[in-house]
């Protein structure tokens, strides 16, 4: 019994096609749901054996089928033509739409009337997929003046600029939400009451040791007063608990242990206890620092250490 599709088209097309539903419709990243999901993979295999086994129960029905037949019907079934792919009517609509032939038969009237030691030349028609492209591009060619040159239409180059105005107008907003991507430079003084909260707490358990809990000053320098090693605010103070102190002699670097929003928030809390004059405080250490120094004290190059 002859087939359209013969079974080693059939078995890899209905495999695959299974295989890409699979990884289409199962979410697994950046890496393949069979490799992701080794329970895929088995399911994979159920498949492909159940394909291959019912290929040969059809088989083997066709062929007890055929020993079933009598002699007759045996030699009728070899007689029959087989339908050819070729044969089909929706194999020769498609080809009748790319590609238009004459018989042999018409090539008498087909044949122009100049030739070239003995070359001739037959008259035939374009191919109807070159003639559809043609018309194709004249389409495309009036819409794209219309579009483009007539109505002023938004080339590439100008697509490209609103599309990177755009980003850079979403990348500012992301770092509006995004509170660790803050550093030295774009980092802003909190002074919202929870904020300073979470900032004490932080203080608490990481800086007291070498600052007490007052900020008065042990091992480390008094927080509390004006003077400061390498200058204060915000920006100053952030990068000092960022980067660390001097080095040999100050302060453990905290980025690898706190996060940006973190180190925001201990700065702050540091800056609120400015005049809180704990008890038995420090000595002052370093230059007194002001607010009106702010817009030139970063010392971004030097490892600080208040």
């Amino acid at each position: 019994m002859n087939k359209l599709i013969p079974v080693y088209v059939r078995v890899p097309a209905i495999f695959f096609t299974v295989f890409a539903a699979m990884e289409f419709f199962i979410d697994s990243g950046d890496r393949p749901a069979f490799i992701k999901y080794p329970i895929v993979l088995l399911f994979l295999f159920l498949v492909l054996f159940l394909i291959i086994a019912i290929e040969i129960c059809m088989s083997a029905i066709e062929n007890v089928s055929y020993l079933l037949l009598s002699e007759e019907q045996k030699k009728e079934l070899e007689n029959r033509k087989p339908v050819r792919l070729q044969d089909t009517k929706w194999y020769q609509k498609i080809r009748g739409f790319f590609i238009k032939t004459r018989s042999v038969d018409e090539e008498g009237a087909l044949l122009m009337d100049h030739d070239y030691d003995g070359i001739k030349e037959l008259d035939n028609d374009l191919p109807p997929w070159w003639v559809y492209l043609f018309y194709g591009c004249i389409a495309f060619a009036l819409i794209y003046m219309v579009r483009f040159h007539v109505f002023g239409g938004e080339n590439q180059m100008q697509e490209f600029e609103r599309e990177m105005a755009d980003a850079k107008i979403a990348v500012e907003e992301y770092k509006k939400t995004a509170k660790d991507l803050i550093d030295e430079k774009t980092v802003v003084l909190l002074t919202d009451p929870k904020d300073l909260a979470n900032g004490k707490a932080l203080f608490e358990n990481n800086c007291a040791v070498c600052h007490r809990a007052d900020g008065g000053g042990a091992i480390g320098p008094n927080l509390t007063d004006d003077h400061w090693l390498l200058g204060g605010g915000i920006k100053n103070v952030f990068h000092t608990i960022t980067n660390g102190g001097r080095d040999g002699k100050g302060m453990v670097a905290w980025k690898g242990t706190l996060k940006p929003s973190e180190i925001q928030l201990v700065a702050s809390y540091v800056l609120s206890l400015q005049g809180s004059k704990p008890v038995e405080g420090k000595a002052p250490d370093g230059e007194l620092w002001t607010e009106a120094e702010a817009g030139n004290d970063t010392k971004a190059e030097i490892a600080a250490e208040k």
